[in-house]
C-alpha cells in the first residue's frame, strides 16, 4: 500500500486539528512542512517521538519548517496528548483514515495472532513549492528526528 511520494505534490488534505483549526496542505505556503504519522497517542513511541519533535522545535522554526503530527485518534485526545506534552505544532485528526491513505501509510499490522490496519509511523518533508522532496517508512523512533532536522537543514542550504 505504500508508495513511494518523493517528487510529488503533496497529496491534498483538510483535517481538523487542536487549537481549534482546520488545517490542509495549502496552510504553509513559502514553508517547508514535516508531516508525521504516529500509531496511537499517548504510547511510548509516539510520545518519545512527539517528544523528539518538540525539543528540536525551534531548530526547525529556524530553518522556516512547521510540524505536524497525524493520527487517528480524535481532537479530544489530541488536545489533552499535546497539552501533556507540550508540544508546540498541531496535532491532526483522521479518524477516517483520508489523510493516512493519501499518504499511503496505512498497512496490515499483526499483534497477538490478531490482523489489523494500522498506520505505518511515517514521516514526510514537503518543500516550500508542496512538493515532497523526502520520506520515511517504517520509521525507528530513536535518531529519527535528527535525520529530519538535516534534511530539512539541506533545504536552506
Amino acid at each position: 500500500m505504500a508508495k513511494n511520494l518523493v517528487g510529488k505534490q503533496c497529496p491534498k488534505f483538510n483535517a481538523d486539528a487542536t487549537s481549534e483549526q482546520t488545517i490542509s496542505n495549502e496552510s504553509f505556503n513559502n514553508k517547508n512542512v514535516v508531516i508525521y504519522f504516529y500509531p496511537k497517542d499517548s504510547t511510548p513511541g509516539c510520545t518519545t517521538e512527539g517528544q523528539e519533535f518538540r525539543d528540536n522545535y525551534k531548530k526547525f522554526k529556524k530553518l522556516n519548517t512547521e510540524i505536524l503530527g497525524v493520527s487517528r485518534e480524535s481532537i479530544k485526545s489530541h488536545e489533552k496528548f499535546k497539552s501533556n506534552e507540550k508540544f508546540p505544532f498541531e496535532l491532526l485528526s483522521d479518524p477516517d483514515e483520508k489523510v493516512c491513505k493519501a499518504f499511503g501509510v496505512m498497512k496490515l499490522k499483526s499483534m497477538y495472532g490478531r490482523e489489523y490496519m494500522g498506520v505505518d509511523r511515517s514521516t514526510f518533508l514537503i518543500n516550500t513549492k508542496g512538493k515532497i522532496v523526502k520520506e520515511w517508512r517504517a520509521v525507528k523512533v530513536k535518531g529519527h528526528v535528527q535525520e529530519v532536522l538535516d534534511a530539512s537543514k539541506e533545504l536552506v542550504g
